[in-house]
Formats: structure tokens, C-alpha cells, sequence
């Protein structure tokens, strides 16, 4: 009987360390999902908000239906400044890096380096539409 319970031990010490290492794989891929969904939604309110400056006009601060002259700084996002060394259309926050990229005056192209999992996600903005964001690996 005592090596059927030697054996018995055994084996759950072996299905615990399975799970346990199970659990850590499922943990560390839910954060670096919540790091994509995070900057998912920011990339989508800088595009609404690039959108509100397009059609503001310039007297007001606006764009003044173009999208040429953009500045984060003129988006109102809020983003860490000492981080942020890289011009006026690049910042980072706690989720990710973002680079704003004036395509003519009709188009800009929105895109965010995930801090934490090895993703973009990419998004274009139009004066009244906004494509869905593509999410590729780095």
C-alpha cells in the first residue's frame, strides 16, 4: 500500500506543475491581449479625435478640413511629455508608442507599437469614415 501512495503523490505533483505552468502561459497571453485591446481603443480615440480637429476650423485651433498640419499636442490625448522625445507627431503612453502620419490632406494613417505584446495595430482616418484597425506582429 505505501508505494501505491509513493506513486499516487507522484503523479498529482506532476498534474499540479502541468497546470501551474499551464496557468502562467494563459496569464502572461491575457495581459499581452489586454496590452493590444488597450492600445486598440486609443489608436480608435485618436482617430475620433483627429477627426474632430479635421473638421475644426483653423481660427478655432482646428485643422480646417485638412489633416496635413496635425500635432498630437493639438489632439488633447493625454500622454507622458518626458517620455516623449521623438516630435510632434510621435508619443507614447503606458500602452504604447504611436506615430501620426498626415497622408495628403484627406488621409491619416494612425499607428501604435504594443509595449508589451510584439504587435501594431494600424488604423486610417478619413474626414467622415474610419477604417477598422489591423493588428499585425511586429
Amino acid at each position: 500500500m505505501g508505494q501505491q501512495q509513493l506513486l499516487l503523490v507522484i503523479l498529482v505533483t506532476i498534474i499540479v506543475g502541468i497546470a501551474t505552468v499551464v496557468a502562467i502561459n494563459i496569464f502572461g497571453q491575457s495581459a499581452n491581449n489586454a496590452n493590444v485591446d488597450a492600445a486598440r481603443q486609443d489608436v480608435l480615440t485618436l482617430a475620433a479625435m483627429s477627426q474632430g480637429w479635421y473638421i475644426k476650423p483653423t481660427m478655432l485651433g482646428g485643422g480646417g478640413g485638412t489633416f496635413a498640419n496635425i500635432d498630437v499636442d493639438d489632439l488633447g490625448f493625454g500622454y507622458d511629455k518626458d517620455a516623449t522625445n521623438a516630435g510632434p507627431q510621435s508619443f507614447e503612453n503606458s500602452n504604447a508608442s504611436f506615430t501620426l502620419t498626415p497622408s495628403g490632406e484627406t488621409s491619416l494613417q494612425i499607428v501604435a507599437t504594443c509595449k508589451q505584446a510584439d504587435k501594431t495595430v494600424t488604423v486610417t482616418v478619413y474626414p467622415s469614415d474610419i477604417d477598422d484597425p489591423v493588428v499585425a506582429d511586429v
